[in-house]
């Protein structure tokens, strides 16, 4: 059992607003109708009723008394759960750091940019050896030449020290949101179609992009290939019997053949004939632009493309499934998973400055002088004299954020780590070091203050902790007793024989397969002969897992009640994630006949638990009693929401 998913699952609780009407109290606390309702909304995504609240309210008042229960006997204070929730804390820490309006705005940037594919050249001059003026020089040469009327792929071939501008001409093919670096991104979005961008000034060098034109986005796309290399130096003969072998491998797959069993044979990608030619899922700008021409230029599902040539060498690709980019901005897709796009990508530097911001707010400087605390640190940095009555000393306060002083020592342990220039030009001049240090400062105090400014982080944490508490008490007062306790489980069996009975069952081997199409490829070989399953598992390595066991008939995916021993069950496909099982009965049992307690033990402690359980929340309740206020929860259950 994981807790940091019950953590998750069992609480969303909140500060309780000071005007909302009081749900239910217990031992002198009370919950209102409003937390409530925060927590159920949050845990309860199926259609809501009156009978689902009502079952929910029982759960939450369980919870609520447990950790309540927990913090009683001081487990809040415990070293390793103080230890582990600061730990938490630092882990979704990063998550919660930038602005939440900036995050909303790049959210639907990236949302609109993902609307279309861009067409792009780009011209790379690197300013190596810091000799900035003469990179510079060059770039702007090449910028004239293309003003001037220059076709780009010219200008690229005789300036860009890309290397693939000798032979692509500094055509980089088609690329979507995320593809590129952000700042570059920005380039490439904000330049109109058929324009040349200006120069850009990165961290390496000087850029100059081109929109060479725009396309409605594809999507992502799910293929299988097979890869006929050849070495760089090869001869003709050679290149021109991997082209034959191409075209044989092609009418084999038009007649039908398997793509994953030649591409296991023969393709030189290592990693997709492991997994039957299949490549993981890509979107635009991510392989070969040719590559991505052609797999995306497949017009359906399950149709294969003629061979065609790279720099890689011969390709044969087949389509599996396209999924295309999710046109409506409040769908689920789009608000479950680009915002986590965002978070974890290198845009998300922006909003840093939002947060700083936030942080200065509370900013207030102390009385010195700045001329002072220069000689001071130049006393200290650099072996000067020290300035006579300046009146600092290290622990001179220098500016407060919210009650955090800072002080004279700790800008002197930042100036001795950050006050030389990355390029190893000198020293940085102290306006500038002091502007950086108050920044970083402000960024530290947003950080370790984070529960006051943002209210979502604040109520995560009180879930881990909360969480955690749970998970404490429930281990020592259910779980460990109900697992550990031998004799106990025994006497509980044998009180309760008549609940652990099998029904229609079957010895049987379960088989589970990471997507359809190897499902269907596995399902093949195993019915041809189930007994040797195996050595036909051990072909697939980790795309087709077992489990053997005795089951119930129900249990057994794709299993009829005429299953007979030594029969192979039909394939159940999962469209939801792709997946699908299926199963071999070894041995069928017809007539329903007693667990022994081995078989039941499973059952026997979930049963055993869930007693001990109910015995103990109702101690709880004696000494913590709940009181519902009727109106309140008539109020809540009449209105469904």
């Amino acid at each position: 059992m994981n807790k940091y998913i019950l953590a998750a699952l069992a609480f969303a609780l909140s500060g309780t607003v000071a005007s909302a009407q009081t749900l239910f109290t217990y031992g002198g606390e009370s919950v209102s109708a409003q937390e409530f309702l925060k927590a159920y909304r949050k845990n309860n995504t199926d259609a809501q009723s009156p009978e689902a609240m009502k079952g929910y309210l029982d759960l939450y008042i369980a919870s609520r008394l447990k950790v309540k229960e927990a913090k009683a006997r001081g487990y809040d204070t415990l070293p390793q759960l103080v230890a582990e929730l600061e730990n938490l804390r630092a882990q979704i820490l990063p998550g919660f750091l930038s602005d939440e309006e900036s995050v909303k705005a790049l959210v639907k940037e990236a949302f609109q940019r993902s609307q279309k594919d861009i067409h792009v050249a780009h011209i790379f001059i690197a300013t190596g050896n810091n000799d900035t003026a003469a990179a510079y020089q060059k770039a702007q040469q090449a910028y004239q030449l293309l003003k001037a009327g220059k076709t780009f792929s010219t200008v690229a071939q005789t300036f860009s020290e890309d290397p693939s501008a000798k032979t692509n001409g500094g055509d980089m093919g088609y690329i979507t949101v995320f593809t590129l670096p952000y700042e570059f991104e920005n380039v490439v979005y904000q330049t109109p179609t058929g324009q040349v961008a200006p120069i850009y000034r990165s961290k390496v060098g000087y850029h100059i992009f081109k929109n060479l034109g725009d396309r409605k986005a594809l999507g992502r796309l799910r293929a299988a290939q097979i890869l006929l290399a050849y070495p760089p130096d090869a001869d003709a003969a050679t290149k021109a019997a991997t082209k034959k072998l191409a075209d044989s491998l092609y009418n084999r797959l038009l007649k039908g053949d398997d793509i994953g069993k030649l591409a296991t044979r023969f393709s030189a990608d290592q990693v997709s004939s492991a997994a039957n030619g299949q490549i993981p899922e890509f979107g635009v700008g991510e392989y070969d632009p040719e590559f991505e021409k052609v797999a995306y230029s497949l017009t359906k599902d399950g149709a294969i493309s003629k061979p065609f040539q790279t720099t890689h060498g011969w390709h044969i690709v087949k389509r599996l499934i396209l999924q295309p980019v999710p046109t409506d901005f409040n769908s689920s897709k789009v608000q479950d998973e680009l915002p986590e796009k965002v978070k974890a990508s290198d845009r998300m530097q922006t909003t840093t400055n939002a947060a700083i911001r936030r942080a200065m707010a509370q900013y207030k400087q102390a009385a010195f002088a700045t001329n002072a605390l220069w000689a001071y640190s130049d006393s200290l940095l650099n072996n000067m004299p020290t300035a006579k009555a300046s009146g600092l000393k290290p622990q001179s306060a220098l500016f407060q954020l919210g009650a955090d002083a800072t002080t004279v020592d700790n800008w002197i342990q930042y100036a001795q780590a950050n006050r030389f220039k990355h390029d190893g030009s000198g020293t940085k001049a102290y306006n500038q070091l002091w502007d950086e240090f108050v920044a970083a400062t402000a960024m530290d105090y947003y950080k370790k203050h984070l529960e006051e400014f943002n209210p979502a982080f604040k109520a995560q944490v009180e879930e881990f902790k909360d969480g955690n508490l749970f998970f404490e008490i429930m281990q020592r007062e259910i779980w460990n007793p109900a697992q550990s306790d031998t004799v106990a489980l025994e006497k509980y069996y044998n009180q309760h024989k008549d609940r652990y009975i099998w029904k229609e069952s079957a010895e049987a081997v379960v088989f589970y397969a990471t997507d359809i199409p190897v499902a269907q490829h596995f399902y093949k070989e195993l019915s041809k002969a189930p007994q040797k399953w195996r050595t036909i598992i051990a072909n697939f390595g980790e795309q087709v897992v077992a489990d053997s066991n005795r089951f119930e008939i129900d249990q057994i995916p794709g299993a009829a009640k005429s299953s007979q021993s030594g029969t192979v069950t039909s394939l159940v496909p999962n469209k939801d994630d792709n997946t699908a099982a299926c199963a071999y009965i070894v041995k069928r049992y017809t007539k329903p006949e007693p667990r022994d307690f081995a078989a039941a033990r499973g059952l026997v402690i979930n049963d055993y638990q869930a007693d001990l359980e109910k015995q103990w929340l109702e101690q709880l309740k004696k000494k913590y009693p709940v009181v519902v206020d009727d109106k309140v929860l008539a109020t809540i259950l009449s209105s469904g929401k």
